[in-house]
């Protein structure tokens, strides 16, 4: 069975005239006959009562075309929705970001990416990189801005976007908090509050600590950036945050460390995987934007550098 046929079906039933449904569909009248003998064939049973005059329908061929009706309608259905994907009139993008980037950037993100394609939607999901990865790689998220692991990044494609600076994070009163920096000496008698094991800053943390021969004195670990900064402003224990996540705040501050830890932010998406308009829209959006720095504060020092 043939799309075509059904339209000539329907065409023949509509207009109750082989002859007419033939110039309705641009075509001669041997060939709807033809059709209509070949689909009564495939089906084993007569669609039309050939003792009458008019295109008169059988019972089995009113039933089939209630039927027929559907399913073609159900066709232009489907091609007009999939026409609206590939043309991005519509679209949903499952994008996962970490907490501490989502703060600070989602907001700029989304203004620009709802500015210029207002009809697609962007349902965004907050996981900490490692998660974040992990969902990526099993495909129930699209894309996630996240902060990329060292080296090989397996089995995701990635854009790099910027580079941020991993800073002590203490209380105003903390008696660190006036120096121009701190290494991992000064914290050995110091209580940590951290991220927990999704979020790529606490292993970025623990690695330093390892190096440096401490054995950290962890005291509270936190899935909530905001309980991190509470606990940090009321003198619970110290921590460590970006410098993006700082900005504007004067009850912590952040000091930065000796030598830096330094982690890369960036765009991800599983490897091989077919993308579909709206995530390479997204993904053509988020790197176009880079030099407007994505609404991250650079680095003291650091030179924007493009997308590859």
């Amino acid at each position: 069975m043939e799309i075509r046929q059904l339209e000539y079906f329907v065409s023949v039933v509509e207009t109750s005239s082989f002859t007419r449904a033939a110039e309705k569909q641009y075509v001669s009248q041997p060939c709807i006959t033809h059709s209509i003998r070949k689909l009564e064939e495939d089906l084993g049973i007569d669609l039309f009562d050939r003792s009458q005059k008019k295109a008169v329908l059988t019972d089995e061929g009113k039933l089939f075309y209630t039927r027929a009706c559907k399913l073609l309608h159900e066709l232009q259905d489907t091609l007009a929705e999939m026409n609206d994907l590939r043309s991005l009139a519509r679209g949903t993008i499952k994008l996962a970001i970490p907490p501490m980037i989502g703060s600070c950037l989602f907001p700029y993100l989304f203004t620009s990416f709802q500015t210029q394609y207002p009809q697609l939607t962007l349902n965004v999901y907050e996981e900490g990189s490692f998660a974040a990865n992990r969902l990526i790689e099993q495909e129930e998220l699209d894309l996630g801005i996240i902060i990329l692991p060292e080296g090989n990044h397996g089995s995701l494609e990635t854009v790099r976007l910027t580079q941020q600076e991993i800073l002590l994070t203490v209380s105003r009163k903390h008696r660190l908090a006036k120096k121009h920096f701190v290494t991992f000496d000064d914290l050995r008698q110091e209580k940590f509050i951290l991220l927990k094991n999704n979020f790529f800053q606490r292993h970025a943390v623990l690695k330093r600590c390892q190096e440096e021969g401490l054995e950290p004195n962890i005291v509270f670990n936190s899935g909530q950036i905001e309980t991190v900064k509470s606990l940090v402003a009321h003198g619970v224990g110290i921590s460590f945050l970006m410098r993006m996540a700082l900005e504007g705040l004067t009850e912590i501050v952040g000091v930065p460390l000796n030598p830096p830890l330094h982690v890369q932010i960036g765009l991800a998406w599983k490897k091989g995987r077919q993308l579909s308009p709206s995530s390479r829209a997204f993904i053509n959006l988020v790197s176009s934007q880079t030099e407007n720095a994505l609404a991250l504060p650079l680095d003291p020092g650091q030179t924007r550098s493009a997308p590859y």
